[in-house]
């Protein structure tokens, strides 16, 4: 590959806690000129987020270290097609003088057919792509499904080159007709070494105090939102079923079926042992991962989950459904009998008694995970990002 430098604009729906390392990364980067638009500024700033249900901003420098813009937003704000509506990032493209445009925002957001014909017109190759392993739905609707299947070939050949965070989502689109050398991997990552560094600052005995937990106890972590595709109702009920002795499941996270779960806790006699933490921010997360014994994610809808990169950075050993997409490239090649069938609370159980009945074992997953996310660094997605944005490039000017 020749090494000139690229202009990019990466677009992005809003600050993220797990994109704003990758930009620094990308501004460091000596073949990338990187200007990052967002569409807004949720998460940068204090609001309610609708999933979480409560109010949200986040703990660790989002807008640091790069260059970036806001682009004024138009639309209501809300999760739907006009929600977000950035007209002016027509604009900056077309004036940019930009080789690729990045895009982050999905094709269910008017920004993104704004981002697109304003990239055809300025004869600037477009990048987007999905994590999606599946064609199902998050709401399990079925004409989604069929939906998906007649639109998403066309969808992914308006792109100069489609970029996917993992094996499946690779494969899926494969299946769709599009060719493998329009496809680049461009894996998920977290901010690696940020992560390690902070893990081994925890006092793993102190936190697991404040959870009632001795040091020969087990302890089983739920980290995500309590929503109903995430099924933390099937790790209640399988952890009561495994009953390991003095077992102890942490749910941190907030959602609506908090209450619902609390409930069950009550109902199944073991609210002594479920500990609800509600939002935990970034900063305090590497020591949850240092005080749990395994973190568990068992969710029916879950494109990626980079919350795995986070507990195998921090050395917690992970089991996880098979709709998890990090399932397959992260989980299975440190422990393949860790990956279970979403839905399948006897078979999670089951999972919950193997990984500790033997935990040496159970500590020696968590050091291999720790060693295989380096698979999965920023180092690797930056590459990636480079290569897919000169073939993109090339591909532009093949056209012409």
């Amino acid at each position: 590959m020749s090494e000139r430098r690229f202009r990019v604009l990466a677009i992005a729906t809003h600050p993220a806690q797990y994109m704003a390392p990758i930009f620094r990364r990308m501004a460091n980067e000596p073949r990338l000129d990187v200007q990052v638009a967002y569409c807004s500024l949720r998460g940068a700033r204090s609001g309610f987020d609708p999933e979480f249900q409560t109010s949200v901003k986040w703990d660790v420098p989002l807008l640091d270290g790069y260059s970036w813009m806001e682009i004024p937003n138009k639309g209501s704000g809300e999760e739907s097609f006009w929600g977000l509506n950035n007209p002016g990032l027509g604009t900056v493209i077309r004036e940019g003088h930009f080789d690729a445009a990045l895009c982050f925002v999905g094709y269910v957001r008017a920004s993104f057919w704004i981002a697109r014909r304003a990239a055809k017109i300025a004869g600037t190759a477009f990048l987007f792509g999905t994590d999606a392993h599946s064609l199902a739905p998050r709401d399990g609707k079925t004409w989604k499904i069929w939906f998906k299947k007649a639109f998403w070939p066309f969808l992914f050949r308006q792109a100069d080159q489609v970029i996917v965070p993992s094996t499946g989502t690779l494969e899926m689109v494969k299946s769709l007709g599009i060719s493998a050398g329009k496809i680049t991997l461009t894996p998920y990552a977290v901010d690696n070494d940020w992560w390690k560094t902070e893990s081994l600052k925890a006092d793993r005995a102190a936190v697991r105090a404040e959870w009632g937990a001795a040091p020969e106890q087990p302890v089983i972590l739920f980290c995500a939102k309590l929503q109903s595709w995430k099924r933390p109702m099937d790790l209640l009920h399988a952890f009561a079923e495994a009953n390991l002795q003095g077992s102890i499941l942490v749910f941190a996270g907030e959602g609506p079926q908090r209450a619902e779960l609390q409930a069950q806790a009550t109902q199944r006699g073991i609210q002594e042992r479920v500990k609800f933490l509600g939002f935990v921010n970034q900063s305090q997360l590497p020591a949850l991962y240092s005080a749990a014994d395994v973190m568990v994610l068992p969710s029916g809808y879950e494109p990626f989950a980079v919350v795995v990169n986070e507990a195998m950075c921090c050395g917690c050993p992970v089991i996880a459904s098979d709709q998890v997409g990090a399932a397959r490239d992260l989980v299975a090649p440190v422990r393949p009998d860790f990956v279970f069938p979403a839905g399948n609370i006897r078979a999670l159980a089951t999972t919950l008694r193997a990984a500790f009945a033997d935990r040496e074992l159970l500590q020696e997953t968590g050091r291999r995970g720790f060693a295989h996310v380096e698979t999965h660094s920023p180092g690797k997605i930056i590459a990636a990002t480079v290569e897919a944005v000169q073939k993109a490039v090339e591909a532009v000017q093949r056209s012409r």
